[in-house]
């Protein structure tokens, strides 16, 4: 268990806060965040701290993975509070940088994980993840963790980022977590506290979608378009301004033809003026339909031992 949480915003005071704990023979685990810290976040922070030696978690409200008419000024930040939570789940070390301590005017290198970004949340937040893969990859060269945690609710961001991982070569283990949900259903989500009491209400609309889904596929469907339908019917009932409905495979997120293998099931939509998402993943074969996590250990070029 953590002595105390230590606070840093400079790369060179992580590098140095990492280097110790491996000369104490300590692993490091990485948690991620941009911040406003709820259950799910703190479901990673305590995988963390069971798995790992040292416990190390980030803060930024990264300006690159926001588009223009999206919710960046908007986004709730109160570090005390989150600096709270994380030193009572016994995180080490907390790095909050800020946006001149992570990017310069003169930076040139941008990554993109190709084809990944082409569909669901891709296709109307141009330039996200782009942003998003851009500042992991620096993160993880700032605090060259042995286990990075993400979760399932964001499925696409977690399948990129196992691919950028796996393809650049970065000796990182990324462990997906499933999402974290409020007793009624809806996933754990920052957002949440933008929606009124009836809008909050209704967007569990999006999980009864998916587990419409679910149903459909288990008594025998194998159409996308049937299912897809079934999902569409239920988030237009509960007022959704639909962004989309769609079924995936797991590992490349194109869309399917038929329901077979490992199929992402994925819904996003605004309530009110709040953009929601949620999805499920499940393994078709045959008449079986298992839920699972979309993790991908295999891509990687290292074997990993715990």
């Amino acid at each position: 268990m953590s002595s105390g949480l230590k606070i840093v915003q400079k790369a060179a005071d992580v590098r140095s806060a990492v280097l110790e704990a491996r000369l104490q023979g300590k692993s490091i685990g990485f948690v991620p965040t941009i911040g406003a810290l709820h259950e799910g976040h703190e479901s990673l922070v305590r995988s963390a701290r069971e798995c790992t030696g040292y416990v190390v978690s980030s803060i930024f409200v990264n300006p690159k993975q926001f588009g223009p008419k999206e919710d960046y000024t908007r986004y709730p930040r109160d570090q005390t509070a989150d600096a709270a939570a994380l030193e009572r789940l016994g995180c080490d070390l907390l790095f909050a940088p800020g946006e001149r301590d992570l990017y310069t005017s003169s930076d040139r290198t941008r990554i993109s994980v190709h084809g990944l970004d082409e569909f669901l949340c891709g296709s109307t937040r141009p330039g996200h993840f782009q942003g998003v893969v851009l500042v992991v990859a620096k993160l993880f060269n700032i605090v060259q963790p042995d286990e990075a945690y993400f979760g399932q609710k964001d499925a696409q961001q977690a399948v990129i980022i196992q691919r950028l991982t796996a393809d650049l070569d970065f000796p990182v283990r990324i462990v997906i977590e499933p999402t974290v949900r409020e007793p009624e259903g809806l996933a754990m989500s920052s957002r949440n506290e933008h929606l009124s009491t009836g809008e909050r209400k209704r967007a569990v609309a999006l999980y009864e979608a998916l587990s419409e889904a679910k149903r459909v596929i288990e008594a025998g469907e194998r159409k996308p378009a049937a299912v897809k339908q079934s999902m569409l019917n239920r988030m237009t009932r509960a007022g959704f301004d639909i962004d989309y409905a769609e079924l995936v495979d797991g590992s490349n997120l194109r869309p399917v033809k038929n329901i077979d293998g490992l199929i992402l099931i994925a819904v996003a939509g605004w309530m009110g003026g709040t953009r929601l998402i949620d999805n499920i993943a499940v393994r078709v074969a045959g008449t079986g339909v298992e839920e699972i996590v979309l993790e991908f250990p295999e891509w990687s070029r290292y074997e990993w031992k715990r």
